[in-house]
């Protein structure tokens, strides 16, 4: 059988009529028409996110604590620098929950002489509400009661401290989410800065290689091993305590590890064939960079970044528990923290609602981020 290049046919052949032709024996197939709509890798991400039932949650609450902390200190009617010194170490008082005996505003006062009970200006009308207990020191007759410390401290009955007062009387719920607001506003600018310093860095580090990648990667290791407590010491005595000095301080090297990152995502997806072919059509070294490698490492920067921002909350916190924060009087989860384990034994409130507040951020921010990176894994593409 003789078998002719279909451009070189003979003359001959090209005179056949097409009613010459007959239709083979063949069982002739096609493709079938695709039923369902075509999905892009991050809309699949985000179906397989929405599936993570786990990370669903955690969004949500991120979301509700970010909507709290833009909206409780300013419908709480009190000032997160508003000072009463009358009605300091108010335990929490919630309306609705006093029928229940839960956070009722009450507490128990120990040591107190059952003669000084009776005296009315000491104690008002109504503020005692049960002795617990009752005992003799010496000869002297003791009394443990319990109070209604509102009344005891003469609060007006309309007024409610959802989460009790510190030391100077300042309400804790308007201080602890205008301090979630701060904390989250340090995290966020820390974080977008070290992801742009990063990928910038381990772009070039990894695009270039060579002499290029062996000296910014060891100037990379030079600068992970300062310090991180004098680094920012450094920085509270160049531009003082405030904001800008803690985001200074979290970014010195808090880039390296985007940084590293980039580059090994650079050296993955460098020597790709659609990367030659660009570079063979004489596109540019920026475009290169950022238009046709740079978007392959989007999944795992996005996930690196969610994780970063506990990381930061942290950071922030621990530098203002021991003291290199932001300047009083602005709040910070770290700085009720730092004060409220002060009276930790007296009025736990001071602490328990700051340290849960933070564990709820942590928690969040670690499982959402767990879910980002396996909705974002190429190799589970089309999983449900």
């Amino acid at each position: 059988m003789t078998v002719y290049d279909r451009d070189h046919l003979p003359a001959e052949l090209l005179d056949i009529p097409a009613s010459e032709f007959k239709r083979s024996n063949n069982d002739w197939r096609t493709d079938e028409r695709f039923t369902t709509e075509p999905i892009g890798f991050y809309k699949d991400a985000f179906r397989r996110l929405c599936s993570n039932r786990l990370s669903v949650v955690s969004m949500w609450a991120i979301l509700i604590i970010i909507l709290l902390a833009l909206i409780v200190p300013n419908i709480t009617g009190y000032g997160y620098t508003e000072q009463n010194v009358k009605q300091k170490n108010l335990p929490s008082k919630i309306p609705g929950l006093e029928q229940f005996g839960i956070m009722d505003g009450t507490r128990v006062l120990t040591n107190i002489k059952k003669s000084s009970i009776e005296d009315k200006k000491r104690y008002p009308e109504g503020s005692v509400l049960e002795i617990v207990r009752e005992y003799k020191a010496g000869k002297q007759d003791v009394v443990d009661i319990k109070v209604d410390y509102y009344k005891y401290c003469k609060v007006p009955d309309d007024e409610y401290h959802w989460m009790g007062t510190d030391y100077l009387g300042r309400d804790i719920m308007t201080r602890l989410f205008k301090g979630t607001r701060i904390s989250l506003m340090i995290a966020a600018l820390s974080v977008i800065t070290n992801l742009i310093i990063g990928i910038i860095y381990g772009s070039v580090a990894g695009y270039y290689g060579g002499r290029i990648d062996m000296f910014l990667t060891h100037l990379a290791e030079v600068l992970d091993g300062l310090p991180y407590i004098v680094v920012t010491i450094l920085f509270m005595l160049w531009l003082g305590s405030g904001m800008l000095s803690i985001v200074l301080a979290l970014t010195v090297t808090g880039w390296i590890g985007t940084a590293r990152l980039t580059r090994a995502q650079f050296y993955r997806y460098k020597r790709r064939e659609y990367v030659l072919a660009a570079r063979t059509l004489g596109v540019p070294d920026r475009k290169l960079i950022f238009r046709h490698i740079l978007p392959n490492t989007v999944g795992p920067l996005i996930t690196r970044a969610m994780i970063a921002v506990p990381g930061a909350i942290f950071s922030e916190s621990f530098l203002a528990y021991i003291g290199l924060g932001i300047k009083p009087p602005e709040p910070s989860i770290g700085i009720l923290l730092s004060e409220g384990q002060k009276m930790l034994l007296q009025y736990p409130n001071q602490t328990f609602f700051p340290a849960l507040l933070i564990s709820i951020l942590m928690i969040a921010f670690n499982m959402l981020s767990n879910g980002l990176r396996d909705a974002m894994d190429p190799s589970r593409r089309g999983e449900e």
